[in-house]
C-alpha cells in the first residue's frame, strides 16, 4: 500500500472531496489526521476509516484562525513527530457581485482558501521527510469561471501560482508540491451554489464527477508513483477545460 505508516494531514476532511481523500489515504495504509470544524462530521470520517481497517484521528481546526492552525500543527507534531502528506482541501465560496461584497468577506475567504495553505506549508515543511508531498486542491474556476464568484476564482488562481512558486523553493526529491483542479463534483459545495441553482452556471449531471474520483487523483499525486511530478496542476474535470 502506497501510504503505509505515512502521516497524512488533510484539511476539509469532514465532507466531500476532503473526506473522500481521507478514506482513500486510510485505505492505503496512511495514518490520517482529518481537520475540520464540525466534531460530529469528523467523528464520522474517523468511523468510516477505522471500520475499513484504517487509522485516523480528527482534530478540530478553524482555518480562518491562524492561531488555531498553529496550535493544531503543534498537536499533530507532538503526536506523530512528522507530516508525510499534506492535503489542503478546505475552502469556502461567496456568491455576491464584487460591488456588494464586504472586504471582511473577501479577507475571510482568502484566509481559508489561500493563507491557510501558506501557513500550513510553512509550519509543516520543516517536519516533512524525504519523499513527502503537498497536494493543494484548486478548481477549474482558476481557469474558467462565472460571475459572482470572483474571490473564489482569485483564491484558486493564487493557489496555483503558490504551487508553481513553491516548487522552485523545494527539492522535488525531498518534498514535492502540486495542485489538483476539480471540475464539477457531486459535493454539497456544488449543489448549494446559487449560480448552479439558477442555471447561470450550466452543469451537465452526466459529467459530474464523484468525490472518490478526485480522491484517486489526490492519492496518486501524493504517492511515490508521482515522484517526477512537481509544481503543476492536474485537472480532474471530465474534460471541461478541454472545451475552452
Amino acid at each position: 500500500m502506497r501510504f503505509t505508516d505515512k502521516i497524512c494531514l488533510v484539511t476539509g476532511g469532514t465532507s466531500g472531496i476532503g473526506q473522500a481523500a481521507c478514506l482513500r489515504l486510510g485505505a492505503e495504509g496512511g495514518q490520517v489526521v482529518a481537520l475540520g470544524r464540525d466534531k460530529a462530521d469528523g467523528a464520522e470520517t474517523v468511523r468510516l476509516i477505522t471500520k475499513a481497517g484504517g487509522k485516523a484521528v480528527f482534530m478540530a481546526c478553524d482555518l480562518a484562525k491562524p492561531k488555531a492552525i498553529e496550535a493544531t500543527v503543534k498537536k499533530v507534531l507532538a503526536k506523530f513527530q512528522r507530516v508525510d502528506v499534506l492535503v489542503c482541501d478546505a475552502a469556502m465560496m461567496t456568491f455576491e457581485p464584487l460591488t456588494k461584497l464586504t472586504l471582511d468577506q473577501w479577507d475571510l475567504l482568502m484566509q481559508v482558501n489561500l493563507r491557510s495553505l501558506a501557513q500550513l506549508t510553512q509550519l509543516c515543511l520543516p517536519h516533512m521527510p524525504k519523499g513527502s508531498a503537498i497536494v493543494a486542491i484548486s478548481s477549474v474556476h482558476a481557469h474558467q469561471t462565472t460571475a459572482n464568484v470572483v474571490p473564489y476564482a482569485t483564491s484558486k488562481g493564487g493557489l496555483e501560482a503558490f504551487v508553481r512558486g513553491m516548487s522552485l523553493e523545494l527539492d522535488f526529491r525531498h518534498t514535492r508540491i502540486n495542485a489538483v483542479a476539480p471540475g464539477a463534483v457531486d459535493t454539497p459545495m456544488l449543489w448549494s451554489n446559487p449560480n448552479v441553482k439558477s442555471g447561470r452556471e450550466k452543469i451537465d449531471k452526466a459529467t459530474v464527477g464523484q468525490p472518490e474520483e478526485l480522491a484517486a487523483a489526490i492519492a496518486f499525486m501524493a504517492s511515490g508513483e508521482a515522484s517526477f511530478i512537481h509544481g503543476t496542476t492536474l485537472a480532474v474535470d471530465g474534460g471541461r477545460l478541454a472545451q475552452l
